[in-house]
């Protein structure tokens, strides 16, 4: 079966000139001149091709015309590795050299209901670079759009702006290793997302919507490093696609005629898309302090370091977030409160809001961001295939990580009796700490018995958080009202107003983290 391996990167359309002068780029082999392809996109009306994760094209070079079938694999930091058929096309489908049976048995049973779908128009420049003896590998830079024709006429298109590095000869980690030297100089952005799933989502006109994080699938014959790239892998394409969605609203919201569907959703906004890169950030920073003792040295507190640096520059747009939504608009229509200290409040929220966002913004930087997913994915790739626990199995080690998380939370447990804000905040970390792990390695244990713990989990990590959400408030409010004392009778109610619940649950957060830490576990 034919597979091609693939690095796909993202870059704007004006750094085209920079990645072309590049001296790795301008002394690569020049294979030919730029060519023009037109790609028609074919499925059954109800999409089965799409639902087997199966596409099927024709392509338009010159005169000369090609069919190609491609079964989708798992692609993470733009790297995808997959079956692909390509062989001339005359004109009508023709799948018998389809060597996968169950692709090409799904193919000759929908051959007849085949209906063209989209199409994709680019300009393709190629080169080949042999940077050592035993790698070959084709760079592909692709300049253009993807395009639909709605029914009643009118057009929906997103660009195309890629380079793709394509694995003739070595290893897939050849691919980063120039992906990352490119990178320290060009806007480069790993992406995930074919040209085929960008033409159905024109087709169905789907908008962006942020992407959560995936449920663990892990295995228990699953080796320990094993275990831990593939999860790592996840938290990476759940915090590129987030970045990657992110630039692309702001890119379509800023057209002056919008033309696809990101465009025409006014009720994203790129803070949805942040929360979720954080929360990708968060989940693998505490994977790699889950994993660490089975890694190389040094590997988890050096990832760790600068996947927190990283956060940290969404972090205020976070907490302006919850200060606004959560606390403040519940009591913004309050008959009792001080009207115009309240407006106050908020116009001076609002203002370090959007300020806050702005960095946030400068902090979702294609360049930045994505030579940090470029490098880290390229660290995971040459990760030892065994860790430094070869003899522990995954389930064992997954015991020995959750109990020593739990016994760490009970040792915060006893130093927040005092109710101490800073001593809970510990304890929220902690808490939370198990709960990541706990989901990590769910699949290892029974489902019930986890879901159960779960929700204690999550019951005693609520109460923390708010907690938390108000002290963070407070400092930040009594910090404003320090250089604004027009400002308290707002804030005085504010804090009034969430105070019994804070109270309430200030008495019972111990009691709630008390089945967590000394109850029964799942495992």
């Amino acid at each position: 079966m034919p597979e091609e391996i693939e690095l796909k990167l993202a870059l704007p359309p004006a750094a085209l000139a920079a990645l072309r002068r590049h001296p790795v780029v301008a002394g690569a082999e020049k294979l030919g001149n730029a060519v023009t392809l037109d790609n028609t996109y074919y499925d059954t009306p109800k999409l089965q091709l799409k639902a087997r994760k199966v596409a099927v094209r024709t392509r338009r070079q010159g005169r000369r015309w090609l069919q190609t079938v491609k079964c989708a694999g798992q692609s993470s930091a733009g790297l995808s590795q997959r079956p692909e058929w390509e062989q001339a096309y005359t004109g009508a489908f023709d799948f018998s050299a389809i060597d996968a049976r169950a692709t090409a048995k799904l193919l000759r049973r929908h051959a007849d209901a085949l209906i063209p779908l989209f199409t994709t128009r680019f300009r393709r420049e190629t080169r080949r670079l042999c940077p050592r003896d035993g790698v070959s590998i084709l760079l592909m830079i692709d300049s253009g759009t993807v395009q639909f024709t709605a029914p009643d006429g009118s057009l929906r298109q997103t660009p195309i702006c890629e380079l793709e590095l394509e694995l003739e000869q070595g290893a897939a980690s050849d691919l980063f290793t120039l992906a990352c030297e490119l990178a320290q100089t060009l806007p480069l952005m790993p992406a995930d997302v074919s040209k085929a799933e960008r033409g159905y989502r024109l087709y169905l006109d789907l908008p962006l919507r942020p992407t959560h994080a995936e449920v663990s699938t892990l295995s228990a014959d699953q080796g320990v490093v094993e275990a831990f790239r593939d999860r790592a892998y996840a938290c990476v394409r759940h915090w590129q696609a987030n970045v990657a969605d992110a630039l692309a609203l702001a890119a379509a919201q800023a057209q002056p005629q919008p033309q696809s569907p990101e465009a025409l959703a006014p009720e994203l906004t790129r803070a949805q898309f942040i929360h979720q890169l954080r929360i990708a950030l968060r989940h693998l920073r505490a994977l790699l302090r889950l994993f660490a003792p089975a890694l190389p040295a040094g590997f988890a507190g050096q990832w760790n370091a600068r996947l927190r640096d990283n956060a940290r520059r969404f972090e205020d747009a976070r907490e302006l977030d919850v200060l606004h939504d959560e606390l403040l608009t519940p009591v913004d229509s309050a008959i009792l409160a001080d009207a115009s200290a309240m407006t106050a409040l908020l116009q001076t929220t609002h203002s370090a809001r959007d300020a806050a966002h702005r960095v946030a913004a400068q902090a979702l930087d294609m360049a930045e961001q994505g030579r940090l997913l470029l490098e880290f994915s390229a660290a995971l790739l040459h990760l030892p295939a065994h860790g430094l626990v070869p003899a522990l199995d995954l389930r064992s080690f997954a015991r020995l990580r959750l109990e020593r998380l739990r016994k760490r939370a009970r040792g915060q447990f006893d130093a927040a009796q005092a109710l101490e804000p800073t001593r809970l905040h510990v304890l929220r970390l902690g808490c939370k700490q198990l709960r990541y792990g706990l989901e990590v390695f769910a699949p290892l244990f029974g489902a019930q018995a986890v879901a159960r713990y779960r929700a204690r989990v999550v019951k005693a990590q609520a109460s923390l958080g708010f907690l938390q959400d108000v002290d963070v408030a407070h400092a930040r409010m009594r910090t404003w009202a320090t250089s604004d004392a027009s400002l308290q009778p707002a804030i005085t109610f504010v804090l009034g107003w969430h105070g019994p619940r804070y109270t309430h649950l200030r008495q019972r957060v111990l009691r709630h983290c008390q089945p967590v830490l000394w109850g029964k576990t799942p495992w």
